[in-house]
């Protein structure tokens, strides 16, 4: 004991809390901080015999961690040092330090935001910056603030980036403590992306085994791949003098407890677990660990607003985390399935969680603290925005927040029960229909790891037959499918956690057990996952999401199911877990949620309005049906929107009007006060200058009977008229005595394309715009073939004429090609009469 690294800096740690509210104490693995801090304290003064409350983010961690301190003080657990994690409690009215999992500081502050006898809260390996921790050091931030002055707080981490926590606690001193000095030997043993991780996991154990003595410490993403592992060293045979053990959160204690102590027969133990033995805890005998790189995460996907687990890698600060198992007692090796120039590559830290998860718990812990806003709140990272509206938005949908944002009466006892908010109104309903028990274990079974299955894929996903199996198991009925049941040591603990809750509720046993009510109570918790079934096992959700089963089973023939387990990383997310919802459940739980939607718009493929009258719930359509006499202001704007998608060419444009269209394109690039008729801006305003004329019309046909060319018109004042037919005509008058259209398609340059013979005698360029702006002329051979293009009618004469009267004499002989073309007499003919 004496040798712990922590010893040596114990004493500026308490100095620093006698004259200071806050500190941060970053202490290297080994060094011994979780079981020899929260002793250091309890004889100061400034404690006045108030509680310290310390944090683990895991069960194991602080079971282990109490037991080790109670054992310290030769005490047992429960006497001056005990726990709280969920379903296990053991304090007394003795207990001085309370070990307790991170949520349960959230409840505390919840029922007492003053926290009266607590004068020290720890939050111990702060790094790992679960959501709970990042809520529980915000609220407990506010109770200092405003109403604890006196309390203190304590951050303590291995990994952590001390200089950001030290400024959110106001420049609180950084304390820093070396860890224990027993080297640990990194090997690197590249996985080829060729091989499964469970070969490469098992050769590497293998190797480890033969290289260095000890226990052997296996770190693997998830149970699943525990399970693997185990498989391929078994298949190959357990080495002589050892034995395998598992641990995970979701292991009953006594197995957890086993995995953690020496083998009671002297054999080398490998242990294969999940991030659990990352941190916060000590296995003695380990000396070897061997490390995948890989863990397992929650991510809530902003695209669909589902979250889903996936498999990362680890970071740096988690490898190193995992390094430092093997020198707790000794100097050992640490096995990394991944390069060098991989590790390189890793992030530094975890991603903090409250960045990238489902904010619907958070949002509702403030909302029960009495904050709309989480700005209110000092934050390492503040939630995100858009995540955190989503949140509010599914907490208003599931009846816990008013539109105000506001908790409602029902959103206090979501918030009670401790559970997801989903789950919590599932339960509450569960209550009120008279079906408790049945919501309680559906809550249990939606929050585990699925025991009815062993990983085949597109397996049978309907709740509703796990439901009966487990029933048949609780009742030892014999017609219990065996084959379906992959963990019955966890159907056990679910038991004890369903039981637990019923407890904690009031709840009495439910006088039956209908499984086929497990769609109704489902939908309360998922109403946004209330699937229409759209044929081949393919449902659209009422959120707009689609999903689909992979294999077609009977629920791919229901009409309506609720989908509570989802992967959401495909295109179409795959369904995990459903039960079917009848029409008639549908229509009694959520017909208040429904409405009746007036869906007029336009068909690109019948080229008109079309009216139906919808009854929705969320993106699905309940009923659809004819709407013979729509509103005429909704025809109208449907059909404005159908020439917004199919362009202004659905109009009837005659030449004319094409002209008019021109000529005041014109007008407003000389004088933008003039209205631009260009398509953007036309179809950008159709509801000031088309709709007034299209009343009563529905289809394309129907808008064939417009005269545009008295709509633009009408956009026009009386002077605006004169001014346009004064100074940009329509037509204009050539020597011959032809009145030629102006062609205006290029707004910059207007023009006229005349026969050359037909200008014969006039010297000057035409201008328009009372004289001042010069026609472009596109002088035309008798084949109507442009030959000179000019805005210096006269330049022409003098030079080009001459060069193009002789291509044309030659070409065209028969026609005038006079030699002085200003004393020429001008004609329409091949020679003038």
């Amino acid at each position: 004991m004496t040798s712990l690294p922590i010893l040596k800096v114990l004493p500026e740690v308490i100095q620093t809390l006698q004259k200071r509210t806050a500190a941060v104490l970053i202490a290297e693995p080994g060094a011994g901080k979780t079981t020899q801090v929260p002793l250091a304290f309890l004889n100061e003064s400034w404690l006045e015999h108030k509680k310290i409350i310390m944090l683990e983010p895991r069960r194991l961690a602080v079971r282990s961690a109490a037991q080790f301190m109670a054992s310290s003080l030769g005490e047992k657990v429960g006497e001056t040092v005990g726990y709280r994690v969920h379903m296990d409690t053991k304090i007394s009215r003795h207990t001085r330090i309370e070990v307790v999992t991170e949520g349960i500081l959230t409840r505390m502050l919840q029922s007492d935001p003053e926290l009266a006898e607590v004068g020290l809260i720890i939050f111990d390996e702060f790094h790992e910056r679960n959501l709970h921790a990042d809520l529980g050091l915000a609220l407990a931030l506010e109770s200092q603030s405003v109403l604890r002055e006196d309390m203190r707080i304590l951050i303590m981490s291995a990994t952590l980036d001390a200089e950001p926590v030290a400024a959110l606690l106001q420049n609180a001193p950084i304390i820093q403590c070396p860890g224990r000095q027993f080297p640990v030997e990194t090997v690197y043993v590249p996985r080829h992306s060729d091989v499964p991780l469970e070969k490469a996991t098992a050769a590497v154990i293998r190797q480890g085994l033969t290289e260095f003595p000890g226990d052997m410490l296996v770190f693997l993403p998830g149970v699943r791949e525990i399970r693997q592992v185990r498989q391929e060293i078994e298949r190959g045979g357990i080495p002589q003098g050892c034995v395998l053990r598992e641990l995970y959160g979701q292991l009953p204690q006594s197995r957890q407890d086993e995995a953690i102590r020496p083998d009671p027969a002297g054999n080398r133990k490998i242990i294969l677990s999940t991030s659990i033995a990352e941190s916060s805890l000590t296995i003695d005998g380990v000396q070897i660990v061997v490390d995948s790189g890989l863990m397992r995460t929650q991510v809530f996907s902003a695209r669909t607003g589902m979250p889903y687990l996936t498999t990362v890698p680890v970071s740096k600060a988690s490898a190193d985390q995992r390094k430092g198992r093997a020198g707790r007692t000794t100097k050992g090796a640490a096995y990394r399935l991944w390069s060098r120039t991989e590790h390189d590559f890793l992030r530094d830290r975890n991603t903090p969680e409250i960045i990238q998860t489902d904010l619907a718990p958070l949002a509702l812990e403030l909302a029960t603290w009495g904050v709309k806003d989480p700005q209110q709140l000092k934050w390492l990272d503040c939630p995100p925005d858009a995540a955190y509206t989503r949140a509010n938005g599914l907490l208003h949908e599931l009846g816990a927040l008013d539109r105000g944002g506001a908790i409602t009466i029902e959103g206090k006892k979501m918030a009670s029960i401790g559970m997801h908010p989903r789950l919590a109104r599932m339960v509450l309903q569960g209550m009120a229909m008279g079906r408790s028990q049945l919501a309680c274990m559906l809550a249990v079974l939606i929050q585990e790891r699925d025991p009815f299955h062993k990983g085949t894929p597109g397996r049978d996903v309907d709740i509703e037959t796990r439901m009966l199996q487990w029933i048949n198991w609780l009742r030892n009925d014999a017609d219990i499918n065996q084959a379906l049941l992959a963990d019955e040591s966890q159907l056990r603990r679910m038991l004890r956690e369903s039981r637990h809750m019923e407890k904690s509720l009031g709840i009495q046993p439910d006088s039956e057990m209908d499984v086929k009510q497990c769609g109704l109570l489902l939908s309360y918790a998922y109403p946004d996952r209330i699937g229409q079934g759209r044929g081949n096992g393919k449902f659209l959700l009422t959120s707009g999401r689609r999903v689909e089963l992979l294999q077609l089973q009977q629920l791919s023939r229901s009409s309506f199911i609720v989908a509570a387990v989802v992967d959401d990383r495909g295109a179409e997310g795959r369904v995990l877990l459903a039960a079917e919802l009848t029409e008639a459940q549908l229509y009694a739980a959520h017909v208040k949620d429904m409405e009746e939607v007036m869906q007029v718009s336009w068909d690109r493929d019948l080229q008109g309005v079309k009216a139906r009258k919808q009854f929705k719930l969320g993106g699905i359509i309940l009923k659809d049906s004819p709407y013979p006499n729509p509103p005429a202001e909704a025809v109208s704007t449907a059909l404005l929107e159908g020439i917004t998608v199919e362009g202004l060419q659905l109009l009837p444009w005659s030449k004319s009007s094409i002209q008019l269209r021109q000529r005041l394109q014109y007008m407003h690039v000389l004088n933008s006060e003039w209205p631009d008729v260009s398509d953007e801006a036309l179809l950008a305003t159709l509801g000031d200058w088309l709709l007034p004329y299209i009343s009563g019309m529905r289809t394309k046909n129907d808008l064939q009977r417009l005269r545009m060319i008295d709509v633009l018109e009408n956009r026009l004042s009386w002077e605006q008229r004169k001014q346009l037919d004064r100074e940009v005509p329509t037509h204009l008058s050539v020597p011959s005595g032809s009145k030629i259209p102006i062609d205006y398609s290029s707004p910059e340059h207007p023009a006229l394309a005349v026969r050359l013979q037909e200008m014969f005698g006039l010297l000057d360029t035409p201008c328009i715009g009372n004289g001042k702006i010069p026609i472009t002329l596109h002088l035309l051979s008798p084949a109507q073939r442009p030959v000179q293009v000019t805005s210096d009618l006269a330049s022409f004469w003098r030079t080009g004429y001459f060069e193009v009267r002789k291509d044309l004499k030659g070409r065209y002989p028969k026609h005038y090609w006079p030699d002085q073309p200003l004393e020429a007499v001008p004609t329409r003919r091949t020679r003038p009469q």
